[in-house]
C-alpha cells in the first residue's frame, strides 16, 4: 500500500497542477470508497481555489479557500493529472476539473481510500487529531523515541508502526531501517537503549528521504502523478527477500509474521 514517501512523492508531483488553480467542479463515480464520500461534498468542493497542499503522516491535504480536502490512498489508491478529455479509466472514482482542462484523478480498485472534506482546521479530524509527530521533523528524534518506547513490551517492529507514536513508518520501511540500524525486529521496544534509539531515528530519516528521492516503493499497483513507478524497491535489503542472501553478509534473509504482517530481516545483522 502507499506509504509516507508515496504520499509525499503524490504531493510533490501535484503542486504545479494544482497550486493556485481553482476547480471547476467534482465529479464522483463511486461513492462507496471506505468511507462513502458525502453527498455534498460536489457542491462544497466547485470552484474553490487550491491554496497549497499538505501532508500529514499519509494523508494529502488540499487547502483551498474554502476548506481541505482531506486524501488517502488507502491499499491501492493514486491520484493522476490528465486531460479532461481523456477517457476515464477503470476504477476512476473521483475526478476534480480545472480551470485549465486538466482533471485530477482518483483510482482505487479495491476501494479503500477516503476522500473528506471539512471546512476547519484539517488537523482537528477525528482521523488526525490523535497522530503521532512526523519523522522527518525536528519533532522526531532518538530522544522521543526512547522516551515513548519506556515500558513498551510490544517488538519494536510494532511500536514502529503504531501513528500514535510515530507517523508513516509503515512495513516496508519499518524492516529497512531496523536493519541499517541493527536492531532485530522482535526485540521488545522497551528494551532498546538510548544509542540504539539514536541510531534507529537516524535510519529512519535516511531511509524515508531516500525513498522519496526515487519516487517511492512500487510492489503493486502504487505509481507517482504521471504514471511512472517508484524505483526504491530496487534498494530494499530485506523487504519480501525471505531465503535470499543478505545484500550486506550474504546470510539468508529471515520472514517471520509479526503483529498481523509480514516482517523480514537478517539474524547475523541485526541483533
Amino acid at each position: 500500500m502507499p506509504e509516507l514517501p508515496e504520499v509525499e512523492t503524490t504531493r510533490r508531483g501535484l503542486l504545479d497542477a494544482l497550486t493556485g488553480r481553482r476547480i471547476e467542479s467534482m465529479r464522483v463515480y463511486d461513492r462507496r470508497l471506505r468511507w462513502p464520500i458525502e453527498s455534498a461534498m460536489e457542491d462544497r468542493v466547485a470552484g474553490a481555489q487550491v491554496l497549497r497542499l499538505e501532508r500529514r503522516a499519509k494523508y494529502l491535504l488540499v487547502i483551498t479557500d474554502r476548506g481541505t480536502l482531506i486524501v488517502h490512498l488507502g491499499m491501492s489508491g493514486s491520484l493522476r493529472v490528465a486531460p479532461d478529455s481523456l477517457p476515464l479509466r477503470l476504477h476512476d472514482h473521483v475526478e476534480w476539473l480545472l480551470e485549465d482542462g486538466r482533471a485530477v484523478r482518483f483510482n482505487d480498485p479495491r476501494r479503500f481510500g477516503s476522500i473528506h472534506w471539512v471546512e476547519v482546521d484539517p488537523l482537528t479530524h477525528p482521523l488526525l487529531a490523535e497522530l503521532g509527530p512526523e519523522p522527518l521533523s525536528d519533532d522526531f528524534d532518538g530522544n522521543t523515541l526512547y522516551r515513548k518506547s519506556r515500558g513498551r513490551k510490544s517488538t519494536i517492529k510494532v511500536f514502529l508502526m503504531n501513528a500514535a507514536h510515530v507517523v508513516g513508518v509503515g512495513n516496508i520501511y519499518a524492516s529497512e531501517s531496523l536493519f541499517h540500524a541493527g536492531i532485530r525486529p522482535t526485540r521488545p521496544a522497551g528494551k532498546l537503549t538510548r544509542a540504539e534509539c539514536d541510531r534507529l531515528a537516524g535510519e529512519i530519516k535516511r531511509v524515508l528521504s531516500d525513498a522519496i528521492e526515487v519516487g517511492g516503493t512500487t510492489l503493486r499497483d502504487y505509481v507517482d502523478p504521471d504514471g511512472n513507478p517508484g524505483y526504491f524497491r530496487q534498494r530494499l535489503f530485506v523487504y519480501e527477500r525471505a531465503g535470499k542472501a543478505c545484500r550486506r553478509c550474504t546470510g539468508p534473509v529471515t520472514q517471520r509474521v509479526i503483529g498481523q504482517r509480514s516482517t523480514y530481516w537478517c539474524p547475523i545483522c541485526q541483533r
